[in-house]
């Protein structure tokens, strides 16, 4: 005869019915259950109004799709030359055009249609990744013609990030706007560390060519996304006060204001410290496989998978809250641990503990980015998003590639543990510094 409830059932398998961690009834299970959907349930309703939904399923594939790239670029760098100031080179090509362009593009997004922005910006990025796809099928793919390919898609990126970014506000109402907003950190900041993960797996079964074939098809995916995207309000640009100003004035309002806000400002000097001291260490990991570690590919996508599995643990933590309340401390915690982590990391001979370090590492980097991104999208004025937001695409993009260039050249000389090691004890210094700012960013971005 079967039990009347989970209880009874689990109890008669422990020894004297002893102290049961597991929920002892149906009720509770189903309390339990109640539970967790209550705390999905707006991330449910965000993902319900279709055209988000596309479009967020688009660009997490991209978005994923681009680091796959990455990583193999990376790669195909050592192998090519076996030098860790290539690497970070090709990571500076790449990310720091967003520094030049950023500014311009996020002026733009506030002047032109967003919708019309993105498209035109991902397929100028999916002819760049098929044009390195082909090269390197046929085996011409040169370092020199590598780091061309790489340059002309960090260009590009710079006008595409803040359009994308700008362009959630048009596809949710602005009830389930801060929801939509935390959901595409996110993915955004998950899909980072997880195209490292099937990067590492693609290369070891197949090359870097097939690498940026999975990049070029995901660029594919979001063209095709993006036809089904039917915004709920005009992506058009505002109206304008009637005063014409040129693009540089903009632009310097733009970082006037964001600057002078008292927690957007802030946060942006957070990021920047994160970005430059303690993210490069992904850019650089295939250095770190080859060089400190003495392992190939095998040992590359070992890193990466566990740099993957950390992120979704981190995704999926962040996923369950829904207030904004507690966010600027959360972002400050974690951003410590990543400096101590990659401290850890940076310091060990031991490809086991590595894997350990990075893994957590990886999680708290989701965390982080996330609550930043999160934080600035719910706190900036609409008329200023685009220009806070191709900011940030600055901070985001061209402060791994300046920290990684940097880490890169210095490892010529030093190895790669001490600029790595360095970069994340100046993190620390930075972190305990700015401390005392807390209560006040917190004030202003938790707010709303």
């Amino acid at each position: 005869m079967l039990p009347d409830d989970l209880g009874s059932c689990h109890q008669a398998n422990c020894i004297g019915g002893a102290l049961d961690p597991l929920p002892r009834t149906m009720a509770d299970c189903r309390s339990i259950g109640m539970l967790l959907f209550s705390r999905l349930r707006p991330l449910a309703r965000a993902l319900g109004h279709p055209s988000y939904r596309n479009y967020a399923i688009g660009s997490s594939v991209s978005v994923v799709g681009t680091w796959i790239q990455r990583i193999a670029t990376g790669w195909l760098a050592w192998e090519l030359t076996h030098s860790g100031a290539w690497i970070g080179a090709l990571a500076f090509m790449e990310l720091f055009p967003s520094t030049v362009f950023g500014p311009i593009g996020g002026a733009l997004v506030d002047r032109r249609d967003r919708l019309a922005m993105v498209k035109l910006t991902q397929g100028l990025s999916m002819l760049t990744s098929a044009a390195m796809t082909v090269a390197a099928f046929t085996g011409n793919l040169t370092i020199w013609l590598l780091a061309a390919l790489v340059c002309t898609h960090g260009v590009i990126q710079a006008f595409a990030q803040p359009a994308r970014l700008s362009l959630i506000s048009n596809l949710v109402p602005r009830e389930d706007l801060p929801v939509a907003v935390a959901l595409n950190s996110i993915t955004f900041n998950t899909a980072r560390f997880i195209g490292p993960t099937i990067a590492g797996f693609i290369i070891v079964g197949g090359g870097t060519s097939w690498a940026f074939l999975a990049n070029a098809l995901a660029y594919a995916w979001l063209q095709v996304a993006l036809t089904r995207v039917r915004p709920l309000t005009s992506t058009a640009p505002l109206p304008r006060d009637g005063r014409t100003t040129s693009l540089i004035v903009e632009v310097t309002e733009g970082w006037r204001y964001a600057m002078g806000h008292p927690g957007i400002g802030p946060m942006l000097w957070l990021m920047i410290v994160s970005s430059m001291l303690t993210r490069p260490v992904v850019e650089l990991m295939p250095a770190f496989a080859g060089a400190v570690f003495k392992s190939d590919a095998h040992g590359l996508a070992q890193l990466t998978a566990a740099i993957g599995i950390g992120a979704i643990i981190g995704g999926i933590f962040l996923a369950q809250r829904d207030r904004l309340t507690g966010l600027t401390r959360l972002n400050q915690v974690s951003g410590i641990v990543v400096a101590l982590l990659v401290l850890l990391f940076a310091a060990t001979d031991d490809i086991h503990l590595g894997i350990v370090a990075i893994g957590i590492g990886g999680g708290a980097m989701v965390i982080n980015g996330t609550a930043g991104q999160t934080l600035i999208q719910s706190a900036v004025a609409a008329p200023m998003r685009g220009r806070v937001l191709g900011l940030y695409g600055i901070i985001f993009r061209g402060g791994p590639a300046l920290g990684a260039l940097i880490m890169g050249v210095l490892s010529e000389w030093w190895g790669l543990r001490w600029p790595v090691a360095g970069g994340a004890i100046l993190a620390l210094c930075f972190y305990a510094w700015f401390a005392r700012r807390l209560p006040r960013m917190a004030r202003s971005l938790e707010g709303g």
